[in-house]
């Protein structure tokens, strides 16, 4: 899950990650939240400018709408920056094509015969064009990428119905199920683990670091159970196209994939000498997938579900929180990823929700599903919906997945559209063009909550992502919630039958001579 623990740009450098939502800074009401100062800032020197295609004459028109969504949601972008910029790219942009016109004119005088002084007049003149032509290209190239850099930390509009605020003002919409009841102190997954020999901290310490570990016997077991469970659910019952995505990404794919940097601390490995990354979830390589291409309306919508390894510093994370399973630099995940028209969106988030409380409660796990706060939101996030199930041992509810609906907020960095069937165009082609500020390309709230087509008659597609099934955190509530007094784990039905028919966790038989 951790939607919010993902992505900004990467590089050799250690570059800012979105914080997972536990870390991220605290979340101050919309009134004491300041804007920072609107001068323009240098984008960073890792900053590698892309054409997001945001529809800045939206933001100007509703500048004060969208700074206090911006203050909601306690990010630290500034739009009234980026429509300043705006404004003088518009002005840049207009003078430029006044000199161009001039320019072609000059050239268009200059055919045919003409007097000596008249020609060299019109040299000269053609000469001075293009020195002011240069000079004004270059400052409005400069603008830019300023505006891009400013208006990509924008975050995405918010639903209605979010709560504003931070984590304890997050909705419980479903309470699946109870706590399970013990007539023993029950023990937390580490301790339960480690005698029943599934888990190897010790041997990973040594081997890669802290928050690393080996799965032994049923542990090893039970990964490759939760993930094939997982992944026939989804796809013989729900639809899914199955994919296995790689780890290593580029880090523009990660940049596009929108997600804004808070703070300094970073999530992401990233590869030295390289323009790749480690990816921090599947739902990265998906969005990829489509980049720069636009699809058939006929087509949406398009549903997949990838097995990936995630990698994560999990930098700042300490104590209680990130004990043992919980929290870890590497782990497999199940990862649901959908691409639809704006129409199909507010059902499919529901049916993403729906899909993870059936599974879990297949389980029979306890969790409750919260409709996250503005504050706990990622960039991308229009919406978003956690599922928190309880561990005895832990003492707690504890995060296993999140889905959430980004509109078209990625998808207008990914560059990825669909032509409605009214158009009577032909149905599918690769890539397209946007004009130089990505600006107006397509519906009013550009890069924000609506569609919106470009002037070739296309709309930005709207993306969807949830998490199936988040391994080390499902084996927590599975070994905290089914342990008995004996120090056995009972192994929930549905997964029998991807355990060879196991029943239940016993320590392992111990060879003769150990």
């Amino acid at each position: 899950a951790d939607r919010k623990a993902l992505l900004a740009p990467c590089s050799r450098v250690h570059v800012p990650f979105v914080g997972r939502a536990r870390l991220a800074p605290r979340c101050q009401s919309a009134t004491t939240v300041q804007a920072e100062p609107t001068t323009t800032a240098v984008p960073p020197h890792h900053f590698q400018p892309f054409k997001a295609a945001i529809d800045f004459k939206y933001m100007k028109e509703n500048l004060q709408a969208v700074e206090q969504n911006t203050k909601n949601r306690a990010s630290n972008a500034n739009p009234r920056k980026a429509v300043e910029l705006y404004d003088e790219f518009v002005r840049l942009k207009s003078e430029t094509d006044r000199l161009r016109a001039e320019r072609n004119s000059n050239s268009a005088q200059m055919k045919g015969k003409l007097e000596k002084e008249q020609r060299d007049q019109l040299i000269a003149k053609g000469q001075q064009l293009k020195e002011e032509l240069a000079v004004i290209e270059e400052k409005l190239a400069q603008v830019e990428s300023q505006m891009q850099y400013e208006g990509q930390r924008v975050p995405n509009l918010t639903h209605p119905a979010v709560p504003i605020g931070g984590e304890e003002n997050a909705a419980v919409l479903n309470m699946i199920g109870s706590q399970q009841q013990f007539g023993f102190t029950p023990k937390d997954h580490v301790a339960i683990a480690e005698a029943l020999d599934m888990v190897d901290f010790d041997s990973a310490s040594e081997v890669s670091g802290q928050k690393f570990y080996y799965l032994r016997n049923a542990g090893a077991l039970l990964e490759l159970a939760l993930v094939n469970w997982a992944m026939t659910k989804v796809v013989a019952k729900h639809g899914f196209t199955p994919l296995m995505t790689p780890d290593l990404v580029k880090a523009s794919v990660l940049e596009k994939c929108g997600f804004q940097p808070r703070g300094t601390e970073t999530q992401v490995y990233s590869i030295q000498d390289s323009q790749l990354c480690l990816t921090g979830t599947a739902e990265v390589p998906l969005g990829g997938v489509y980049m720069d291409k636009v699809l058939k309306e006929s087509d949406l919508p398009i549903k997949m579900a990838a097995f990936g390894h995630c990698f994560r510093t999990e930098a700042g994370a300490a104590g209680a929180a990130g004990k043992g399973l919980y929290r870890v630099h590497q782990f497999s995940k199940v990862e649901m990823f959908v691409l639809c028209t704006p129409a199909q969106s507010e059902a499919l988030h529901e049916e993403l929700r729906q899909i993870e409380v059936e599974l879990f409660s297949e389980l029979g796990l306890h969790f409750k599903v919260l409709d996250m706060p503005s504050c706990d939101l990622g960039a991308p996030a229009y919406r978003k919906f956690d599922v928190e199930a309880w561990m005895p041992g832990l003492n707690r509810y504890g995060e296993i997945s999140s889905a959430s609906n980004c509109t078209d907020y990625q998808s207008r960095r990914l560059n990825i559209r669909y032509r409605p069937s009214s158009q009577g165009h032909s149905d599918s082609d690769d890539g397209s063009s946007s004009d130089g500020s990505g600006a107006k390309q397509g519906g009013k709230k550009g890069g924000k909550k609506g569609g919106g087509s470009s002037d070739r008659g296309t709309e930005f597609v709207y993306t969807l992502n949830a998490t199936a099934c988040a391994v080390p955190r499902m084996i927590v509530a599975i070994l905290e919630n089914f342990q008995q007094e004996d120090g056995s784990v009972i192994v929930p039905e549905p997964l029998r039958p991807f355990l060879g028919g196991m029943e239940v966790i016993k320590p392992p038989a111990r060879k003769a001579g150990h």
